[in-house]
């Protein structure tokens, strides 16, 4: 009688062995800490969780729909508004300080600044994902790479949220009716950027 159910014990056992490798496989694929072992192909993979349960669909993320507003501290301890901007073509980027390719993009950025009538560039820090403090940020922005454009905060991780940004760096091309016409997740070069806004209006 005992050696007809050892066979059963031997195949439960095995069976549980190999969901609790699957579960851990699960959480460690989902672990929410970026590091530099996620960096690939020119961005860094942040968490891709979205606790609201969102479509990008209804939060007007797809091109042609209007770009969800928001409001953020600057830097500057102003307030810089999306809808502000209408009648512009903007450039909604997130990035990090941590984040190599962020750094990379951030020159082209300025280039395309400068050289672009009609356009904003919100620059959207990861405030909530940073590992530098405020004073870290500062002097990033001003001093390292003197940043021209707004330097936004999110502090409540909730614009990342509202555009389900699951890779730094990450940019929205909206054009001057406030609508999306574009998208990039990862470093865009110079050229890359400006054949994307020469098609914005």
């Amino acid at each position: 009688m005992k050696k007809s159910i050892l066979p059963f014990i031997v195949i439960i056992a095995a069976v549980l062995g190999l969901g609790g490798w699957s579960v851990y496989q699960f959480v460690d694929s989902n672990d929410s800490g970026s590091s530099q072992d996620d960096f690939d192909d020119g961005m860094i993979v942040a968490d891709p969780e979205d606790e609201d349960g969102d479509s990008s669909d209804d939060l007007g993320l797809e091109t042609g729909e209007k770009a969800p507003d928001f409001e953020l501290e600057t830097l500057d301890g102003d307030k810089a508004k999306l809808s502000d901007y209408e009648g512009e073509r903007v450039i909604v980027n997130f990035w990090a300080t941590w984040c190599p390719p962020c750094r990379e993009e951030i020159p082209d950025l300025k280039k395309l600044y400068d050289e672009e009538d009609n356009l904003e560039i919100l620059a959207v820090n990861m405030t909530s994902d940073e590992t530098s403090d405020m004073d870290e940020i500062e002097k990033f922005a001003n001093e390292e790479f003197d940043m021209p454009f707004p330097v936004l905060l999110d502090h409540d991780d909730e614009v990342r949220q509202a555009y389900k940004v699951v890779a730094y760096p990450t940019s929205y091309m909206v054009d001057s009716d406030g609508k999306i016409q574009d998208f990039a997740m990862g470093a865009m070069t110079h050229e890359q950027m400006k054949s994307k806004l020469d098609e914005i209006d």
